[in-house]
């Protein structure tokens, strides 16, 4: 299951966000956000657990709860949009 973690801390660490989630299974990635620019959290990130039932224990147990100071918003992820205006070969 991949969930989709947001408003996280600037200052949190990819291992941080992995122990957090460890409480409720196991964990096979954590993927904090940054940016390309500035090599700065974005403020979100995934987490990917392989058993669906921990996934949704991890998703009840810490949405709206806080981590590291900010009241996190975590739930299982959506797939990516296609983006508009992409390159075109004709």
């Amino acid at each position: 299951m991949n969930i989709y973690v947001g408003n996280l801390p600037y200052r949190i660490s990819e291992d941080e966000l992995r122990d957090a989630f460890g409480a409720y299974g196991e964990v096979s990635r954590a993927t904090i956000i940054m940016d390309r620019e500035t090599g700065r959290s974005k403020g979100f990130g995934f987490v990917e657990m392989p058993n669906d039932a921990e996934g949704n224990a991890a998703i009840e147990g810490l949405n709206e709860t806080e981590l590291a100071g900010r009241n996190v918003r975590v739930n299982e992820a959506r797939p990516r949009e296609p983006r508009p205006g992409g390159f075109r070969r004709d």
